[in-house]
């Protein structure tokens, strides 16, 4: 019995023959510089999946380019600089930012646009004072601690072509908003906004962050080798950033390793895995592509949708 699917699956191998030029390049210093702390993958992750990957987005920004152009000498006006927006979903743990630097440093290499930024929708969580006061801080990165308008917002303004976008900066050491701080976006050739929350949507709004994507992925991997991703973070971070007397987190650096590992594990099921369940793993299927995880970090195979 055939199965019908929205997207065609590719494998690794498959995937990775569809780079044939030697155009792009990311130097081992500087790869293991856009990694993550705890991924173990290696080059051949660039040159099996990323090269194809930016060629494949790389077409697609040109193809919306073209769009754009006999759209508007339709209409008998100028075409307009817009800013193309790649959306990068996933779970904590999953390694979106990892995707989202990646994507940068080889994107930002083809002439076409050189420009690209990264926004994380970190920044637009509500400051803890916020949180505190509806009683929703042990439901941080849920869809309600966002401040969802002032991120549609922003989306909307880059979209336009305004020529200078602020967006909010949030400290993963103070584990807050940071005061008087914004990252300024000044019409990037390609924004990528990378967060947990960017493919949800919501019965309440007319409008979806989602709306202002040209292209979204999602990064996946199993639910044991996410909570297990998430505890070896954890155990790194409690040797190094929990050290900082002003890290919030603080207080976790003095725990044992047993201790440790045991705290971890009480976050991810108590607050991440349900977040996971509930908001972030039923979007995976508005993805235009899904990029799947083994156990090693490693991407298995590519579902792309048709």
């Amino acid at each position: 019995m055939h199965i019908f699917s929205p997207y065609i699956t590719i494998e690794r191998e498959d995937w990775s023959s569809l780079y044939d030029q030697s155009r792009l390049a990311i130097s081992p210093e500087r790869f293991e510089s856009l990694k993550g702390i705890n991924e173990r993958i290696s080059m051949d992750e660039v040159e099996d999946i990323y090269l194809p990957l930016t060629k494949l987005i790389n077409l697609q920004v040109a193809a919306a380019q073209q769009l754009r152009a006999t759209t508007a000498s339709f209409l008998r006006k100028k075409a307009d600089k817009v800013p193309y927006i790649i959306g990068i979903a996933g779970s904590v743990a999953a390694g979106k930012s990892t995707t989202a630097r990646l994507l940068q440093a080889l994107l930002s290499q083809y002439e076409e646009h050189p420009q690209v930024e990264i926004v994380t929708t970190d920044g637009f969580l509500y400051p803890n004072r916020i949180l505190e006061a509806k009683g929703i801080m042990n439901r941080k990165g849920f869809p309600q601690s966002y401040d969802t308008k002032r991120l549609i917002q922003f989306l909307t303004d880059v979209k336009a072509g305004q020529a200078e976008v602020h967006a909010p900066v949030y400290s993963h050491l103070s584990y807050d908003i940071v005061p008087d701080e914004t990252i300024k976006v000044e019409r990037p050739d390609i924004l990528i906004l990378e967060g947990i929350n960017v493919l949800q949507v919501s019965r309440e709004a007319s409008v979806f962050v989602s709306d202002f994507f040209d292209f979204s992925i999602y990064v996946e991997a199993q639910d044991l080798d996410l909570e297990k991703w998430y505890v070896e973070r954890f155990l790194l971070l409690r040797d190094t950033a929990f050290r900082d007397p002003t890290s919030y987190f603080h207080r976790y650096a003095a725990l044992t390793k047993k201790e440790a590992i045991n705290r971890a594990r009480t976050i991810w099921r108590d607050i991440n895995q349900v977040n996971l369940n509930k908001n972030i793993l039923p979007t995976k299927g508005r993805a235009k592509l899904i990029l799947s995880k083994d156990t090693d970090h490693r991407i298995r195979n590519i579902h792309l949708r048709k």
